[in-house]
């Protein structure tokens, strides 16, 4: 079980909930309304001139973005365009995820560079950019004393809502997210879950085009986890929200996201479509059998065949070599009583890829 942390009600909180009070009301006003339990959204979108929000600008343009402290570089010449969608941004501890993320928010000016986020100056348009964004902290950043619907209205409240409309959707939020009986009680008696997702919440409270997701399932168990993953699906798939999710699990990533930034000592290493990124292998399967698979997997090793993996559970993963005809399978498996339940090509996944690019680097 993760430590309990709780942060002060002052610059602090206001930090971490990533809003400047003089902000003002939101542009165009918010919508919101409950429809077969699930919080439906239906934010005015804002113009793409004077410095507003707009996501027919792109989501994230980034030329030559670079951070130091003093002479050490957290984030060194970073570009990039990214398109609205669910991207994973993966990297070891100390890559330069959470730098990132404050510059996109505003929070930290680069050193050197510029940036647009939906269109937004990143210098120059902090007040804009807050109303567009929503940020899940990694670190709790709760108020003791303070009951969850009071924080998320307060949430609401600080990225620039009306008090009265703050509290209506902290309370549709939290519906939402399955928090609803627990809205009156104080943080501090919250589970490590429970934090997650009051944390998912003053992050949409006021229905951002784009959710910041700094680890999101931190602490979590796996049944959590899971809900946690399946709610970041649902809130990109159907309700349209893009998502930059910073975590270094690569389940997550995988699970959630089809683009991704792979971000390394403060660089950007690739970035670009998961399916574009990993390498399609024409030697390589996966087999899921049942029965004995000794004598099965010594003949195929007779014929050129290479394991890689067996869990144990029947599953195998093999390279072969060139010119193999799949039906070969088939045909030792039948000839030493083994049933061949599952069959696919091995192509790279993310974890592979992750540590390739990392590899390469080095």
């Amino acid at each position: 079980m993760m430590h309990e942390r709780h942060l002060p009600a002052t610059g602090t909180m206001r930090r971490c909930l990533s809003f400047s009070a003089r902000a003002g009301p939101m542009p165009g006003g918010l919508t919101g309304r409950l429809s077969g339990g699930l919080a439906t959204v239906h934010p005015t979108a804002a113009p793409s001139v004077n410095g507003r929000a707009s996501a027919d600008a792109g989501l994230i343009a980034l030329d030559g973005i670079s951070r130091a402290y003093g002479t050490q570089f957290a984030l060194r010449d970073v570009s990039l365009q990214l398109a609205p969608g669910r991207i994973g941004l993966l990297g070891p501890n100390g890559a330069g995820k959470s730098t990132l993320l404050k510059i996109l928010m505003g929070l930290l000016p680069p050193s050197s560079g510029n940036g647009h986020v939906l269109g937004v100056d990143i210098r120059r348009g902090r007040p804009e950019l807050r109303r567009a964004i929503g940020y899940m902290p990694e670190v709790d950043a709760l108020v003791p004393g303070m009951r969850g619907a009071e924080y998320v209205a307060l949430a609401g409240e600080l990225y620039g809502m009306p008090s009265k409309q703050a509290l209506r959707r902290a309370h549709e939020v939290l519906t939402y997210l399955d928090l609803e009986e627990a809205r009156y009680r104080r943080l501090e008696e919250y589970s490590t879950g429970m934090k997650q997702r009051l944390k998912l919440a003053q992050a949409l409270v006021h229905d951002p085009q784009l959710l910041l997701l700094d680890e999101p399932t931190s602490g979590m168990d796996p049944a959590g986890r899971e809900t946690m993953l399946e709610l970041l699906l649902t809130l990109g798939r159907e309700h349209g929200k893009s998502l930059l999710l910073s975590t270094h699990l690569l389940g997550d990533v995988e699970r959630v996201c089809e683009t991704v930034v792979i971000l390394h000592e403060g660089q950007v290493l690739k970035h670009g479509q998961v399916s574009e990124l990993c390498t399609r292998r024409q030697d390589r399967y996966r087999l899921q059998i049942e029965g004995d698979a000794t004598a099965f997997v010594e003949e195929l090793q007779l014929e050129g065949a290479r394991l890689i993996q067996d869990n144990g559970r029947g599953e195998l993963r093999l390279a072969v070599p060139p010119g193999w005809i799949t039906r070969a399978f088939f045909a030792l498996a039948d000839n030493h009583g083994v049933v061949l339940r599952g069959l696919q090509r091995d192509d790279e996944d993310l974890e592979e890829l992750f540590h390739r690019v990392i590899a390469e680097k080095q």
